[in-house]
């Protein structure tokens, strides 16, 4: 049983939350204007993004047109007209109704976001940003209305409007901000081509639309062309530009057999490509579900930066009532001014930026995880990779390559040196399709060709070469026939526990080849870094204990758990965490499932194409272990910034709140509302750059 059973289901996908909730990270904070605008969320990736633009297009149509209209509120204001000495130029009988009437469209225009956003956050029961806005320029906006009318005092419409004008400028920068977050999505969904070359029986091709290809169907992809499908190679062969999709600059060689996923690029050759998924099961669009099903997962650090939140607002609240009664009770100030004062601390007080500090990083980070290859299914899970004291690596397929490459050759006698008995090995086994076969012959490059080449079933083969008969034997073939080698020479790669194949020259051994699982060269950098960040690393594997500890001795492993059965690698991972250590474990996501789903961070590694691994909490679509450390490192990154950003949005608190409430008064120190509004803008365009400068140090 996956530890991940509380599984809502969210925009038509499956939502992997360790909390169980629904959440959007890019919505995060912005509850309160979510639908303004009468723009509904349409759920799933095109969706979010067009229901954003929205966002984005109708702040910056409520800024300019609020912008201009606070001309003539300025022009209109006592104090601007005093400051620039043009009280007799621009005031005229009625001047204040005139305000009255403009700054009412600004309030109810421009702050209609702030306004409508208080609504939802009182229905909601939680209290935040949008609440604290629409208290300052409500209570701006109609203590002002009421000096107009003729109440004695003084108006501040100009504080109001410009107040509103940053705040809604705001906003802007930061929507545009979180659609620049998730561009990446975006850029995936435009990756697959429209329509395809469909090749008929007779050879024949034919324009047809992508979503009308069924699997079995066959195309052919032309030099240079986007691949439309996730398929076979059945013809051909070329190079493949998968950087979009795998992070992998390097192209990758393709022939008949191998897949292709939709979306790359194809380089030079021409391509015949059965389809063997389409739509929803596709490579590109499991990956856009797992970016979503990110963007929506839960965040322990958000908990943290929403908890806050709520209570900025609380004390932005009690911080302005105390303002209020401080200045009214013991100071001989008027009401206008005291009011001034509350509004500038609620504005002050405002965690707009809280609530993006979070929020900004989760997108970036998902978008830079999908970028470099790996796809980030939980978040709880990824945030605590960052305090990973052990990772556990299966090793075939994983730290090792899982096919068979030639380790040592040896000679018998001085009839044949290890070139000759490699390159005779070699030109037998390049009849045959056996693994060990396969790996023998591409070891003994320019070999001879063979002649009279013969299988003998289960033991070998032998065929004529270069007018010797030879034999290529496993070493069963040899104890039934009684035929004696020096045993010392291959203590060594007895040692390893490596297969070995003899080589036979008419009738008698003069040599042998021995092969291991070959150990990925990026595997002892991945082991080395991941050490030097104090981590453990540990491998499992079925394999016998000799093998285990060649390949454990060759990375420099910290331990190794050899002989282990698919179902007991579960219990292996527990015996780690015993240890009191947070534990990773990565394999290839299939017989590795138990154990992915005990360990604090599960993940797989070498999905390939077969991204949609139920029991993996990050899947690495490489199967190179180098991913394993970027991971952790972006993990650590991604807290480093969360940090920082909550910093940036909190900090300036402590020391704006009593500024804006006049404790420094005396010494000429006072923030008027709108220079309230700039430091509370400044503070979250700061955590949004902040975001954006997000980068894996791998």
């Amino acid at each position: 049983m996956s530890k991940h059973s509380d599984t809502k289901h969210t925009a038509g996908h499956e939502h992997m939350s360790h909390q169980g909730k629904q959440h959007s990270a890019g919505h995060e904070g912005h509850q309160g204007h979510g639908d303004h605008g009468g723009h509904q969320g349409h759920g799933g990736g095109g969706g979010h993004a067009s229901h954003h633009a929205h966002m984005v297009a109708d702040f910056r149509k409520r800024f300019f047109i609020s912008l201009v209209a606070t001309v003539p509120i300025l022009a209109l204001s006592p104090l601007i007209q005093s400051a620039l000495g043009l009280e007799q130029t621009l005031s005229f009988t009625g001047d204040n109704y005139v305000m009255l009437a403009v700054a009412s469209f600004v309030f109810f225009y421009g702050g209609w976001p702030f306004l409508k956003g208080l609504v939802n956050e009182v229905k909601q029961g939680s209290p935040g940003m949008m609440t604290l806005i629409a208290l300052a320029i409500t209570v701006a906006y109609g203590y002002s209305g009421v000096v107009a009318l003729g109440l004695r005092g003084k108006v501040f419409f100009w504080e109001l409007a410009t107040l509103i004008d940053i705040m809604l400028l705001g906003h802007w920068i930061e929507m545009r901000s979180v659609m620049g977050a998730s561009r990446a999505l975006e850029e995936l969904a435009k990756l697959v081509p429209k329509e395809a070359h469909k090749l008929a029986e007779d050879g024949s091709t034919s324009e047809v639309p992508v979503n009308e290809l069924v699997q079995g169907d066959k195309v052919l992809i032309k030099p240079g062309e986007q691949i439309p499908v996730d398929g076979e190679v059945i013809d051909g062969a070329s190079s493949i530009n998968e950087a979009m999709l795998t992070g992998e600059s390097k192209p990758v060689e393709k022939q008949a057999g191998d897949q292709v996923i939709g979306g790359a690029i194809n380089g030079e050759g021409s391509l015949q490509v059965e389809v063997k998924k389409t739509g929803e099961e596709s490579f590109l669009s499991q990956v856009i579900k797992l970016v979503e099903q990110a963007q929506e997962s839960k965040s322990r650090t958000q908990d943290l930066a929403n908890s806050a939140a709520k209570w900025l607002t609380y004390i932005a609240i009690s911080a302005g009532a105390v303002t209020l009664a401080s200045w009214l009770v013991f100071s001989a100030v008027d009401f206008a001014f005291a009011l001034e004062r509350t509004v500038t601390v609620m504005v002050i007080t405002c965690p707009h930026a809280l609530g993006l500090a979070v929020p900004l990083v989760v997108a970036v980070s998902t978008a830079l995880a999908a970028s470099n290859g790996f796809l980030i299914r939980n978040r709880s899970p990824f945030e605590q990779a960052r305090n990973i004291k052990a990772i556990m690596f299966d090793k075939t397929g994983t730290l090792t390559k899982g096919e068979f490459g030639v380790d040592q050759v040896v000679s018998f006698g001085s009839d044949f040196d290890e070139d000759e008995v490699l390159a005779l090995a070699g030109a037998v086994e390049s009849q045959s399709e056996h693994p060990i076969a396969r790996a023998i012959a591409e070891a003994a490059e320019g070999h001879p060709q063979p002649e009279e080449f013969k299988a003998i079933p289960g033991k070998g083969a032998q065929a004529k070469v270069e007018g010797r008969q030879v034999m290529v034997v496993s070493p069963r073939y040899l104890k039934e026939e009684s035929l004696s080698y020096p045993e010392d020479k291959l203590a060594s790669a007895q040692e390893k526990g490596a297969t070995l194949a003899f080589v036979l020259v008419d009738g008698g051994p003069a040599g042998a080849v021995a092969l291991t699982d070959v150990v990925r060269p990026e595997s002892k950098e991945a082991v080395a870094r991941l050490k030097e960040m104090g981590i453990k690393v540990m491998m499992i594997t079925g394999d016998n204990r000799k093998v285990a500890q060649s390949v454990a001795d060759e990375l420099g492993l910290d331990d190794y758990f050899a002989e282990v059965l698919p179902e007991e690698k579960a219990a292996k991972v527990k015996e780690v965490q015993a240890r009191g250590w947070k534990v990773a474990m990565t394999g290839d996501g299939v017989n590795d499932a138990p154990a992915l789903a005990q360990a604090d961070v599960g993940i797989a590694i070498g999905a390939g194409t077969d991204v949609a691994v139920e029991t993996a909490d990050i899947v690495l679509v490489k199967s190179n272990p180098m991913d394993a450390l970027a991971l952790i490192e972006l993990s650590r990154a991604t807290y480093r910034k969360m940090i920082q950003n909550l910093f940036w949005a909190t900090g300036y608190n402590a020391l704006a709140i009593p500024l804006a409430a006049g404790v420094l008064i005396s010494w000429g120190v006072l923030l008027s509302p709108a220079m309230g509004a700039v430091l509370m803008s400044l503070s979250t365009v700061i955590v949004a750059i902040n975001a954006r400068f997000l980068k894996i140090d791998v």
